[in-house]
């Protein structure tokens, strides 16, 4: 399957990626102007002890044996003071920080899941599962991380650089000269290397997200796999896709730890500069040994911030990777909006009609080609044909899953394109072929499309699906939890309770995708004989490849290759002796000959 949409990493791109992660930012404005106040004020603390520290050497250091002891224990006694409180508003700024990105994160995920539940269903046939579960658990605490820590770095970066820089200025301005050399060759250096690093870590998170994609793929396969002992193949396939995951996470990590050390290189070169010329202004008597330490140590403090800056270079590179698959997947195109002055679908009667109707799910590969039938109210309509027919494509249509590429699909002579997809949808009752239970108890699974639906509705619908007295015999009937997609059950019994759900809705339709193909005949002859009396006088669609449990359908579609072969009754397609007969007479033989 593709990978999911990203935003390419031009700059002005990277501009727009940094706006948006700031709008995030934006929307807890007290939190981040406390952070704030508590960044500047912490580092402006923190800053004064070397200016403290320098007159305390400068009271060492007056000469002939003379000591101001009541300035050095001052400066030392106001410097544990400011260490002090720097300390705790770093303490208290780090707390805050965290619960900034716990709001953030939050509110991204939230953003994420609202957007997924607004995407067509065509985005999640071509995207993995497991890619986009990486997005909304790993990505997301990516870029969570490095705003909580990175961004934190950053704030008090600037405010040591700038603060460090000014009083390097009052002391002494000639050594400040050094800084215009080394300062603009690191900024050269860390701008030349994230532009090369930033599309390893790209690469990186898709890689991560196609790993998890196929683990959670062959976890859920696991036993077709053990059934057909593809154990080793498995393993092989996994090993293949784990070392490209670790190669192209090791490239990343590699290629960005390279700056952290090349900016040290390059601010321990200015310290040693720093520190031989100020040697020589000393000696000239142009600076106090105090003041020529106080320099130093705000040269370190200057120098220190942009080496921790590069070294989170990296890790902001990896922040900006995510961040655009995270933002990829809140961006990406919602379903199609309803038309203006699109109606409500009420009070259906329940026909159905569909006037040469083309579709396809790739251009000039068509499923569907000039496709037209009419179904009554109330009618039984059976869909047949070989695998790859394109009946499910017919339901897809039927309930806007997916647009008609051309003709048009009426309920009740109303377009559908021309109604809400709501209320369309929710005019149908649908059971599919593959079961989905969530976990929570028996109840809440069969009356999950109807809120409000009492025990005594539920009992109805469990009954009428026969599925009643298996409920029954749970250790806590109704109220049993169901966990892991109903694992613990039988695939017909999750496909009974299924069954149930969509007769507990009041629905003028009803659509069964092979919904009963995992139970046995008899079970499925009562199943339909119940529904049948359920949906009196409601429109039913049913595709089924076991041919004799439609046989009292009221008109019988039989499709090959997109298109409508063959229509009619059971009776009269058996006497025309044509395609549907030797479909029919094929599964007799099959089953003969087992």
């Amino acid at each position: 399957m593709a990978n999911l949409p990203a935003k390419p990493s031009e700059k002005k791109d990277r501009g727009r990626l940094l706006l948006r992660l700031w709008q995030y930012l934006g929307r807890n404005r007290l939190l981040l102007a406390l952070a704030l106040v508590l960044s500047v004020s912490s580092s402006l603390l923190a800053l004064y002890g070397p200016k403290l520290s320098g007159r305390a050497i400068n009271a060492i250091a007056l000469g002939q044996g003379k000591v101001d002891f009541h300035t050095v224990y001052s400066c030392a006694a106001l410097m544990g003071v400011c260490y002090l409180l720097s300390s705790v508003l770093t303490y208290l700024l780090n707390a805050v920080m965290i619960r900034l990105s716990k709001i953030i994160s939050r509110q991204m995920r939230h953003d994420i899941f609202e957007n997924m539940t607004r995407l067509p269903i065509s985005f999640y046939d071509k995207y993995q599962t497991g890619n986009i579960i990486s997005i909304v658990i790993y990505d997301v605490d990516t870029v969570n991380q490095s705003l909580s820590s990175d961004l934190l770095q950053i704030l008090q970066s600037i405010v040591t650089v700038a603060v460090s820089f000014l009083m390097m200025m009052s002391i002494a301005p000639k050594l400040v000269l050094i800084f215009v050399f080394t300062v603009p060759a690191t900024a050269v250096f860390t701008r030349w290397l994230a532009g090369r690093v930033r599309p390893m870590f790209r690469a990186r998170s898709a890689r991560l997200g196609e790993l998890n994609g196929f683990v959670e793929e062959m976890i859920s396969g696991q036993k077709t796999i053990r059934a057909y002992g593809r154990e080793d193949a498995v393993l092989e396939k996994f090993e293949i896709k784990n070392k490209i995951a670790v190669d192209a996470y090791t490239r990343a990590e590699a290629n960005g730890t390279v700056t952290g050390p090349a900016v040290t290189c390059i601010n321990n070169i200015s310290l040693t500069l720093v520190c031989v010329f100020g040697a020589l202004l000393f000696l000239r008597g142009d600076i106090l040994l105090g003041d020529l330490s106080s320099f130093v140590q705000y040269s370190r403090k200057f120098s220190g911030p942009i080496n921790e800056v590069a070294n989170i270079i990296a890790e902001l590179q990896s922040a900006f990777a995510a961040a655009e698959r995270v933002f990829g997947l809140i961006d990406a195109e919602p379903e199609q909006p309803d038309a203006p002055g699109a109606a409500e679908l009420t009070d259906t009667e329940g026909e159905v009609a569909l006037e040469h109707v083309d579709f396809s799910y790739v251009p000039e590969k068509p499923v569907i080609r000039d496709f037209s039938m009419t179904a009554q109210p109330g009618s039984l309509t059976a869909i047949v044909g070989p695998t790859g027919a394109g009946k499910t494509t017919v339901i897809n249509l039927l309930m806007r899953f997916y647009d008609a590429d051309r003709g048009v699909i009426l309920v009740d002579g109303q377009d559908i394109r021309g109604v809400t997809r709501d209320s369309l949808r929710r005019a149908y009752a649908m059971v599919l072929q593959d079961t989905w239970l969530f976990y929570g108890t028996v109840f809440e699974n069969i009356a999950y499309g109807k809120p409000g639906a009492t025990m005594e509705d539920v009992v109805k619908a469990a009954k009428t699906a026969k599925i009643h007295s298996y409920i029954s015999r749970l250790p806590e009937g109704y109220d049993t939890i169901l966990s892991d997609n109903g694992t613990s059950i039988s695939k017909g019994q999750k496909q009974l309770l299924t069954i149930a759900r969509a007769m507990l809705l009041d629905a003028n339709m009803l659509i069964l995708d092979e919904a009963t193909s995992n139970v046995d005949t008899r079970t499925e002859q009562q199943i339909q004989a119940a529904m049948r009396e359920l949906m009196k006088d409601r429109t039913c669609f049913v595709i089924a490849h076991r041919l004799s449990t439609i046989r009292s359908a009221d008109h019988i579609l039989v499709m090959r290759d997109g298109q409508i072969v063959e229509q009619g009754t059971h009776d009269s397609l058996m006497a025309a002796g044509g395609f549907y007969y030797e479909l029919y007479q094929a599964q007799f033989e099959t089953a003969d000959g087992a």
